[in-house]
């Protein structure tokens, strides 16, 4: 199953692309795509389900995240040897493991917002493990029957909040908008070998990115089981899994996101994002719900 999530941004509702490839609307039987739904309950019922017999989504809708109310949005650094090289970094003898706050989740289309001040704003084309059961100090050997799916992330980074700045990267990974997430979530039994799917990204239609997931350092399977000896993986819990070769700040001489800028990016089997990069100034957040001192 390709499942997606459409609409106005906070009003998203479910859907599910039918073999015509039209978004049908799933919202009589589930509330949303949620961890709730990707229990293995629920992704039976709706295995069940004849997308013919579902209204049609009209034509046009927004593409929201393709999992709502995430709860751990993990990411895994260097992954690729090819992109620690490009880094200057040596090669992990364990996964990195960081966060991305799950408030920078957003569509895989939607603008992306350069921070204030933002001189080193980069791309990554990552894939995205999403998580369908519990999971707490699993085997590698069993680690695949805890995920729901998998998924497009563009790991959009800030360089300097990342590296410069001390402390940890999260700094860096979770501005607001940094995690576009879709357009499918693709349920695992239409991605039987995660290990090996062609990668791609573009900006302003060159390429930069080429790879492919059969060179990750680290692959799907060791990653949920590690993590998963960290913390309580949940349904619904997002991890990107690392980019390959071909990022901005590997580039001589480095090269970063201006205003204007459009990246498009894909995996196969999982679909393509765009997003046009905007200067912070340009389409500030939202604060009408902050108060001062909070």
């Amino acid at each position: 199953m390709k499942l997606v999530r459409f609409g106005a941004a906070d009003q998203e509702k479910p859907g599910m692309i039918d073999a015509g490839g039209q978004i049908r609307d799933l919202s009589g039987i589930v509330p949303d795509i949620t961890g709730a739904t990707l229990s293995p309950d629920t992704m039976a019922q709706l295995r069940a389900v004849d997308p013919s017999t579902l209204p049609a989504a009209p034509a046009g809708e927004r593409l929201g995240a393709c999992v709502g109310q995430v709860r751990n949005f993990i990411a895994i650094g260097l992954n690729y040897a090819d992109h620690a090289a490009e880094t200057g970094a040596p090669i992990p003898a364990e996964p990195i493991i960081f966060n991305k706050a799950p408030s920078c989740i957003v569509g895989p289309n939607d603008d992306v917002i350069i921070p204030r001040g933002s001189q080193k704003t980069d791309w990554e084309v990552e894939l995205a493990i999403v998580i369908g059961d519990r999971a707490s100090y699993v085997g590698a050997n069993e680690a695949l029957d805890f995920v729901a799916g998998y998924c497009v992330c563009n790991d959009v980074s800030e360089r300097e909040y990342q590296l410069e700045r001390g402390g940890t990267w999260t700094k860096g990974k979770g501005c607001p908008t940094f995690g576009p997430l879709g357009p499918w979530l693709v349920t695992r039994d239409e991605i039987p070998d995660p290990q090996n799917l062609s990668m791609w990204l573009d900006v302003n239609g060159e390429r930069m990115q080429t790879g492919s997931t059969k060179t990750m350092i680290f692959n799907v399977a060791k990653i949920v089981s590690y993590v998963s000896h960290f913390m309580i993986l949940e349904p619904g819990d997002v991890i990107t899994t690392g980019t390959p070769p071909g990022v901005g700040m590997g580039m001589k001489p480095p090269r970063f996101l201006k205003s204007g800028d459009v990246v498009s990016l894909g995996i196969e089997g999982l679909g393509e994002q765009r997003q046009r990069f905007v200067a912070f100034e340009d389409n500030p957040p939202d604060t009408s719900h902050s108060r001062k001192g909070q």
